[in-house]
């Protein structure tokens, strides 16, 4: 018999895996299954991103490269974050890694002791508690609240922090709320933060999700650069996912521990990929621009029709590709809902409970799909409700 070591009990999982493993075996059986549970875009790489990958294979960019990526990319992301949130830094700052996560990982190796505590957002995305616990810190949640839509009292946080507290992350526009905090709440949060011994992590995955208003970034706040770290990446932008390209914004002194944990850990980010990243910055931002109003559109269309569903609420998210809805009055919790809306009906959707204790009474559904199967699937959630 093989002991796992005590750590793997504190390790947590992202929900939308295995409800997609569930809903592929219903399909298996035969069941039609719309699938709105999966936080990826339903469109293709775009064809000169693609093409710039194989080209860089058959150019021979198939070997090892420097830990933190090339430098051109770093390079690119420089002009690109500039342009996205007027945040200027030296290239050397930026440590690429296959995909996001790693950059919440080795963020978490690298600060956290036993006993430290971080602020996260809950409900939240469930890697970040998931990290928290599993390298023995202490997960103290900031409550999202529906009343504020879906975002925490800046009021709130200062009463939270102690001599404890070594992080805080920030995720705007949110996952799975849509949330996104605006420039007026995040100038009072900095100022918050501003005197405090505390570094920042702000994933801002989905930075081109915005579908009022512009991005705002704490990274706007200069003051706070010397202790800020920008999570970005290229998946849900760009349509990448299974690229696995993600990168982090350091402070200057966090560039070689963390480097430092992407040698040990996966060496360095496919060579090829970083080409293809290179292209995605460098060429046509159409397929964004498309990409962002079809989902505008598609967010639209499923806020109104939940909200014509008895019993149903569901708040305009402003970003991201996802709805989180008010299911209390239908009188089941989150997880039974999105289990027999599944079974019963044939719509995947994830328990609101998935991302946190703050989730319960809500679940999260992802628009990335078409009009088409948001409409049908729209009808079929109608359906299980009515027969409640």
């Amino acid at each position: 018999m093989i002991n796992l070591a005590n750590r793997m009990n504190r390790l947590g999982t992202e929900t939308a895996f295995e409800v997609l493993a569930k809903a592929k075996k219903l399909e298996a059986e035969g069941k039609n299954i719309i699938h709105l549970q999966i936080g990826e875009p339903d469109f293709n790489t775009p064809s000169n991103i693609t093409e710039a990958g194989k080209k860089a294979l058959d150019d021979g960019y198939t070997g090892y490269n420097p830990s933190a990526g090339y430098d051109e990319l770093k390079e690119q992301i420089k002009i690109y974050s500039k342009n996205i949130r007027s945040y200027e830094f030296d290239k050397d700052q930026v440590v690429i890694t296959s995909g996001g996560k790693p950059i919440m990982f080795y963020t978490m190796l690298a600060l956290i002791n036993p006993g430290d505590e971080v602020l996260y957002p809950n409900p939240g995305f469930p890697i970040y508690e998931s990290m928290i616990n599993f390298v023995g810190g202490k997960a103290v949640p900031l409550k999202l609240e529906e009343k504020l839509g879906y975002n925490f009292d800046i009021g709130k946080v200062e009463s939270l922090i102690n001599e404890n507290t070594k992080l805080i992350i920030l995720n705007s526009p949110n996952n799975p709320c849509g949330s996104a905090i605006d420039a007026k709440n995040m100038s009072k949060l900095a100022n918050i933060l501003e005197n405090k011994n505390i570094t920042i992590l702000s994933d801002e995955i989905y930075s081109q999700f915005l579908y009022e208003g512009s991005h705002s970034s704490i990274s706007n706040h200069k003051n706070l650069n010397s202790k800020t770290i920008i999570l970005d990446g290229f998946s849900k932008s760009y349509s990448m996912t299974g690229w696995r390209i993600g990168y982090g914004i350091f402070p200057k002194e966090l560039v070689d521990p963390i480097t430092k944990l992407v040698t040990n850990s996966n060496s360095c980010t496919a060579s090829f990929t970083q080409i293809a990243a290179i292209e995605a910055l460098k060429g046509s931002q159409k397929s964004v621009t498309k990409m962002v109003n079809e989902f505008k559109s598609r967010r639209d269309l499923i806020v109104d029709g939940l909200n014509n569903i008895k019993n149903i609420s569901c708040p305009k998210p402003s970003g991201a590709f996802y709805v989180f809805p008010n299911i209390t009055k239908t009188g089941l919790s989150s997880e039974s809902f999105a289990n027999r809306l599944l079974e019963e009906n044939g719509v995947a959707t994830l328990s609101g409970e998935s991302f946190g204790e703050e989730g319960k009474g809500y679940i999260r559904i992802s628009f990335a799909n078409s009009k088409e199967n948001i409409s049908e699937a729209l009808n079929r959630i109608e359906d299980f409700v009515n027969k409640l």
